[in-house]
């Protein structure tokens, strides 16, 4: 083949040159946007990637310059240059001159609020999160999948909890946090495929560590009904975690409970948190499923000793 190659017009090797940087840009593509969507022909490749953009912006970030969103979505610089641009005139970002760099609008974070007011669960939560923080002096979140993480969606912290630094819009991984771990098993056994083949892809050569450990919390939610994470996602918190499943095809969600570990420790997480916890998810599911009344006012009612919704969770305990 090498002394075939300076026999071949110029124009012929150009070609062969561009078409192999085309297969290597496809290929890049698809390992950015997944096997299935890649071969997919109503995805649309640019929402996904002005999507990704948004997605770049964490809590805790405040401004963004191309350069560093780059790096976040492993987009080209250039394309990402074009999308915040676009984004900038659709009234998503706020470029900044004098830092070179940019910041959410309040029209990007509607998006967020108005998915907030629509997750029900989250405001009818809120009074069982309570209950369950000032029982245990834990914190007590709520959340969804993102990809490979759980976010926050609600989120109820007490004095008591100083060492668990988390809110609303925060992340966890799904492998190793014990919200994660409730999720995972809570899923159909493909789209528990599915997500492994998503992390083992994310995590490359940490995976078999990370797979090794969520085997074993398949183990736990098989023996007490609740997942748990005593220093694999943080060294320095304990947490149990359930999972909150639905009927009306949205979810499963996932609550947790978590404190510092010297005072959720493994035994502590086994006998107390982790019963406590998946009684107060069944109880949701039961004002969900419309067994109790559903008003927050009613719930708040319920909770107190002797309520209809404190005798359904002694028949868990």
């Amino acid at each position: 083949m090498r002394n075939l190659i300076p026999h071949l017009d110029g124009r012929v090797i150009l070609k062969h040159v561009a078409c192999q940087r085309l297969r290597a840009r496809s290929r890049s593509g698809m390992k950015r946007t997944g096997k299935k969507t890649a071969t997919d022909r109503n995805f649309v490749v640019a929402l996904s990637r002005g999507l990704d953009v948004l997605r770049a912006f964490q809590p805790n970030d405040g401004l963004l310059g191309n350069q560093e969103i780059a790096a976040r979505t492993n987009l080209p610089k250039p394309t990402v240059s074009r999308l915040t641009y676009t984004l900038t005139k659709l009234g998503y970002l706020a470029p900044v001159p004098r830092f070179e760099k940019y910041q959410l609008t309040p029209a990007a974070m509607s998006l967020g609020y108005a998915a907030l007011a629509n997750l029900g669960v989250r405001h009818l939560s809120e009074p069982f999160r309570e209950e369950l923080m000032r029982a245990t002096g834990g914190a007590v979140a709520v959340g969804g999948r993102d990809r490979h993480s759980m976010i926050y969606f609600g989120q109820s912290r007490g004095s008591e909890t100083v060492g668990v630094q988390l809110d609303v819009g925060s992340r966890v991984p799904i492998a190793t946090s014990a919200m994660g771990r409730a999720y995972f098993w809570a899923l159909a056994e493909d789209d528990r495929a599915e997500l492994s083949r998503v992390l083992r892809e994310h995590y490359g050569s940490r995976w078999p560590k990370m797979r090794d450990g969520l085997e074993r919390s398949g183990e736990t939610v098989a023996k007490y009904g609740f997942a748990m994470s005593v220093g694999d996602w943080h060294d320095d918190i304990g947490a149990a975690g359930v999972a909150l499943k639905l009927n009306d095809g949205t979810g499963p969600y996932a609550f947790n409970c978590g404190a510092p570990a010297f005072r959720f420790t493994e035994e502590r997480l086994i006998n107390d948190i982790g019963p406590r916890l998946l009684a107060m998810v069944r109880n949701i599911e039961a004002v969900l499923g419309g067994l109790v009344p559903q008003s927050k006012k009613e719930i708040s009612k319920k909770l107190k000793p002797g309520g209809k919704v404190a005798r359904v969770a002694e028949g868990f305990r």
